[in-house]
């Protein structure tokens, strides 16, 4: 069973940054995508930030120039730059890990940011 622990959330100012931590039971190397989701209450999870093989990213619109998405194949750790953030950032951010038919989550963290 592949597990997946985020870290890194937290609470911050409007214009500050915070990094996001997924940490992978296994190596990670050889998952086809992995990614970043968010969640706000009442709100569907939506796709944050993508990161496939072949160091190909991709990014939802209102991130894009100030979150950055990268792995570390060594640490089996995917994370997520976040920078100049805004209160609609705010969200419990997810990580998401895809091996074929297979599709792993993590349990969340809690990301606000104050105006």
């Amino acid at each position: 069973q592949v597990q997946l622990v985020e870290s890194g959330g937290g609470l911050v100012q409007a214009g500050g940054s915070l990094r996001l931590s997924c940490a992978v039971s296994r190596s990670i190397f050889s998952f086809g995508f992995m990614g970043w989701y968010r969640q706000a209450p009442g709100k569907q999870r939506e796709l944050v930030a993508g990161s496939a093989r072949g160091a190909l990213t991709n990014y939802k619109d209102s991130v894009k120039g100030r979150f950055t998405v990268s792995r570390d194949n060594a640490k089996n750790t995917m994370y997520l730059q976040m920078n100049s953030l805004k209160p609609e950032d705010t969200a419990v951010y997810y990580c998401n890990a895809k091996d074929g038919a297979f599709s792993s989550w993590g349990q969340g963290t809690q990301v606000t940011v104050s105006s």
